[in-house]
Formats: C-alpha cells, structure tokens, sequence
C-alpha cells in the first residue's frame, strides 16, 4: 500500500496502524504528534487507527531543551 509520510511517498504493509508505523519508523510514540490526512491521532487511538492506501501522514517529533 502506498502512503506518504512527511512528504515522502512510502510502500507499507496492508492493515498498518499509526503505532505500527512508528515502530516501523523507529519513531518514539510517547514524543510525537501525528496528523493523517489533515486531522491529529490521538495517541490513545494510535494502536486502533489503521492506515488505508493513498493516505497522508505527518509526524512531528517534540524535543525538549533549555
């Protein structure tokens, strides 16, 4: 299935979730914000919200600092 993620065009597994993605990505989900398809995940949904083909995602990582 293709999708794009942060602008990039990416081929990912069928039946994907957004906590299945991140993993994929090596993306902490405890630091990060995800938008698909212009509305935010919320984190609590992240292991139930499956990807569909020709979805948009961006995944925004906090980083603190002083």
């Amino acid at each position: 299935m293709r999708a794009t993620v942060n602008g990039e065009p990416v081929e990912l597994p069928e039946g994907f979730t957004v906590a299945a993605l991140l993993q994929h990505l090596g993306v902490r989900g405890d630091r990060v914000a995800v938008e698909r398809n212009g509305e935010v995940v919320k984190k609590a949904r992240h292991g139930e919200q499956r990807l569909a083909p020709g979805d948009v995602l961006e995944i925004v990582t906090f980083v603190g600092g002083g």
